[in-house]
C-alpha cells in the first residue's frame, strides 16, 4: 500500500463512511490532537527507557487510536467499525491507574510547576494536549454531532492519570516537585 494517495490535496480528507470533509474540519481537528497525544506519550516511552509507566502508556496508546478511529467517523456509523468503543470501563481502568499512582508520590499540597525529567516534562506536555482534545471534543457538539459522553470522560481521566504520572515518575528518578508560589500582591 501507498503511503500517499493524493486524495486529500485539495484540502479534504475522507471519514470512515466515505464523508468527505475539509481538513481544517472541527472533527479532524479533534481526532488531529489525538494524534498528536500519542506522538507524545510515545515520546515518553523513549525517554523512560522500559521503566514505570512505558508498558501502561502503549496499552493507552492502543485506546487512543481507537477513540481517534470513532471521531473519524461519519457520525452515526461508528456500529460499522467492527471495534470495541471507549467505554465506562476504560475510564474506571484509568481511575484505578491514577490511585495506584498516587501511591506513589507525596500527597499533593500545592499546584506543582510542570517539568522535572525528560519523561515527566513529556508527560506534561501530553496532558495539556490531552486537555486540549477534550475541549475540542467538546466543541464538537457545539458546531456538529457530539463526541460521545464515553469519549470526553475518557479524556478528562487520562489528563488526570499524565499529571499523576508525571509527579510519580519524578519521584521515581528522585526528582521532587517544584510548588508553584504566587507571586505577592504588588504594592503601589
Amino acid at each position: 500500500m501507498k503511503i500517499y494517495t493524493r486524495t486529500g490535496d485539495k484540502g479534504t480528507t475522507g471519514l470512515f463512511g466515505g464523508v468527505r470533509v475539509s481538513k481544517a474540519d472541527p472533527r479532524v481537528d479533534a481526532y488531529g490532537t489525538l494524534d498528536e497525544l500519542n506522538a507524545h506519550l510515545g515520546a515518553t516511552c523513549t525517554h523512560l527507557a522500559g521503566s514505570y509507566p512505558v508498558d501502561l502508556l502503549t496499552r493507552i496508546q492502543s485506546t487512543l487510536f481507537v477513540v481517534g478511529a470513532e471521531l473519524a467517523c461519519t457520525p452515526g456509523k461508528e456500529q460499522s467499525m467492527k471495534m470495541a468503543l471507549v467505554s465506562d470501563d476504560d475510564a474506571a481502568e484509568l481511575e484505578r491507574l491514577i490511585d495506584d499512582a498516587e501511591t506513589r508520590v507525596e500527597p499533593l499540597r500545592s499546584f506543582v510547576l510542570p517539568g522535572g525529567t525528560l519523561a515527566a516534562s513529556e508527560l506534561h506536555i501530553a496532558r495539556t494536549v490531552c486537555r486540549r482534545a477534550e475541549r475540542l471534543c467538546v466543541a464538537l457538539g457545539e458546531s456538529q454531532a457530539p463526541a460521545r459522553d464515553q469519549v470526553i470522560v475518557y479524556l478528562n481521566r487520562l489528563s488526570d492519570l499524565l499529571f499523576v504520572w508525571a509527579r510519580a515518575v519524578n519521584a521515581q528518578a528522585g526528582v521532587e516537585d517544584v510548588p508553584w508560589i504566587p507571586r505577592a500582591p504588588s504594592v503601589l
